[in-house]
């Protein structure tokens, strides 16, 4: 289910795993009579370096980690969403609760900061909003999209960003319930948005092969980036808001300047079929999935492929997480679980 990133973080915070050991202390207990040749043995739980994988009915779409909590969630391709408890002591990953609230896909999912509320969206054009300790559906915004919603983006307590297959940006205000930012500047469907620290500039990531630069501020539009070659499917904000990196369905990483959004300032072409979800982890490590099924840590300026934490065999990756203390890194993939991966530690 999860990969150990503490050895690809520059920090001290390493996961220690904890290894059972054989108990031989003199409390062991001899039976010599001939009737009774069994001894009593107490097997105790096995703990594992990461939890065990969580197989699901359905092929996940999307999952999340709660901010605060051993909770991991998944959005499948019936609709249906799940929150499981996970745990490094074996057998004891359980299922909290299950929901259909959705009549199609469910394309993604997304905690809020306080971890009370699990959002999703789907292919159904729905937004949802769910109690996260019951799994009761609190808020539906039926019809939020013309076309169906592909991502979506908490960006702080108040405002939530979806962007849907038509290529419609939109941005919402929780205590209304309506949207403040309705825009459409793109072409194709919207694969990935981010957001910078100061929660003003919205980025955008876009299947016609553009990054799109929306002011949350000002409601309103600002750029769209040069084309690049194939589509755009995930951003993210790196090197302490300095730069900007998208991945594309070529296998190519673009990187762009803060406040030099128009062109790319480097490019970097992983030996990937393509980099189809990127999860900062450091300022300057990223892990990336692809359609190939590896997961890879990536370095950002000096780029280079540091290596590969984890593989879904044969099965294209759709999305991945890291969790809050950034100790596990969770994956879905089509072979319908989440996966364990390896340990960053076997990394050069």
């Amino acid at each position: 289910m999860a990969a150990p990133l503490e050895h690809v973080e520059i920090s001290n915070s390493a996961v220690h795993c904890t290894h059972t050991t054989e108990n031989t202390s003199d409390n062991t207990k001899v039976n010599t009579d001939e009737d009774d040749d069994d001894e009593d043995e107490t097997h105790e739980p096995r703990i594992r370096e990461t939890p065990e994988d969580i197989k699901l009915e359905a092929i996940s779409n999307t999952l999340a980690f709660h901010p605060s909590r051993d909770i991991l969630a998944f959005g499948d391709l019936d609709g249906d969403i799940y929150a499981y408890s996970y745990s490094c002591t074996e057998g004891e990953n359980k299922e909290l609760w299950s929901s259909g609230h959705h009549l199609k896909s469910c394309r993604e999912i997304a905690f809020s900061g306080d971890g009370e509320k699990l959002f999703s969206v789907s292919k159904d054009k729905c937004v949802h909003m769910m109690d996260v300790e019951v799994g009761k559906l609190v808020t539906r915004i039926q019809k939020a999209h013309s076309a169906p919603i592909n991502t979506l983006l908490v960006v702080d307590e108040n405002i939530l960003a979806t962007g849907d297959d038509g290529g419609t940006v939109k941005a919402w205000d929780l205590r209304k319930g309506s949207a403040f930012m309705d825009l459409k500047h793109h072409e194709d469907y919207i694969s990935s948005l981010a957001v910078d620290q100061a929660k003003k500039i919205l980025l955008t990531a876009s299947g016609d092969g553009t990054m799109g630069v929306f002011n949350l501020k000002r409601r309103r539009f600002e750029l769209l980036s040069e084309f690049q070659s194939g589509d755009l499917t995930s951003v993210a904000v790196m090197k302490r808001g300095r730069k900007v990196v998208c991945g594309s369905s070529e296998g190519t990483i673009y990187i762009f300047n803060w406040n030099g959004f128009g062109a790319t300032s480097d490019r970097f072409a992983v030996k990937a079929e393509s980099v189809d979800c990127i999860v900062p982890v450091t300022d300057s490590i990223m892990c990336t999935a692809s359609m190939d099924g590896y997961i890879r840590a990536i370095n950002v300026m000096p780029n280079r492929v540091i290596g590969c934490l984890g593989q879904h065999v044969g099965e294209p990756i759709e999305q991945i997480a890291k969790s809050r203390d950034v100790h596990f890194l969770a994956s879905c993939a089509h072979d319908s679980s989440s996966s364990s991966g390896t340990s960053p530690s076997s990394l050069p």
